[in-house]
């Protein structure tokens, strides 16, 4: 917290540095005069951090299936994990209290090589699969209905920008930046629409 809160930094600082074993003389009597502390890579845990991304990632994944099929952020999930690796298995043993808590689930299963996964929602987190399965989770009838709702809108906005596009006077006209612009958030909605389609495609097998 220093120096952002210095008069509570100097306060901690003249109680623990005689602790530990600073002689608070000229040099030492505030921490205004200290140096910043410097970061000595030689002692950064790489497993340690590779670890944790593990972890955020999985949470992360679930947590995009839960808002990319409204699925209440409080809902206990069951989540099926395929093609994990011996390195997935063991950071999930490791972690897997945090998981469940972090990422509100009910139940973490392995499948094995040979099963067959349900009609699911899926995330890969490196060559892993997570997967949730939708059957009884959603109102498929609203869900259906609020993703065609959603589908017809950036259909209606994407021939709004691809006639945009398909103006010559418009891309003559316009400076290069704003075409081009124009051309990102095509691609966007379009990758959007894709994923949305994917979602309705889902719903209608379950």
């Amino acid at each position: 917290i220093h120096p952002v809160m210095p008069f509570i930094t100097e306060e901690i600082w003249q109680r623990v540095a005689p602790i530990a074993g600073v002689n608070l003389s000229d040099r030492h009597n505030s921490i205004m005069r200290q140096p910043f502390p410097v970061a000595d890579d030689k002692l950064i845990d790489i497993q340690a951090v590779d670890d944790l991304e593990w972890v955020k990632n999985f949470i992360l994944s679930v947590r995009r299936i839960r808002s990319g099929n409204d699925i209440k952020p409080g809902k206990p999930l069951d989540v099926l994990l395929q093609n994990g690796s011996i390195q997935d298995n063991k950071r999930l043993h490791a972690n897997r209290h945090y998981l469940v808590n972090l990422a509100r689930l009910n139940s973490i299963t392995w499948l094995n090589e040979n099963d067959t996964a349900p009609e699911a929602a899926t995330e890969l987190v490196g060559e892993m699969k997570i997967l949730v399965p939708l059957a009884g989770l959603i109102d498929k009838a609203a869900e259906k209905a609020r993703l065609e709702k959603e589908i017809k809108k950036l259909e209606k906005e994407q021939l709004r920008l691809q006639g945009k596009l398909d103006n010559q006077n418009f891309v003559s006209k316009a400076p290069q930046t704003v075409v081009e612009k124009e051309k990102t958030r095509l691609a966007d909605l379009q990758q959007k629409l894709k994923g949305l389609q994917e979602q309705l495609d889902r719903i209608e097998k379950l």
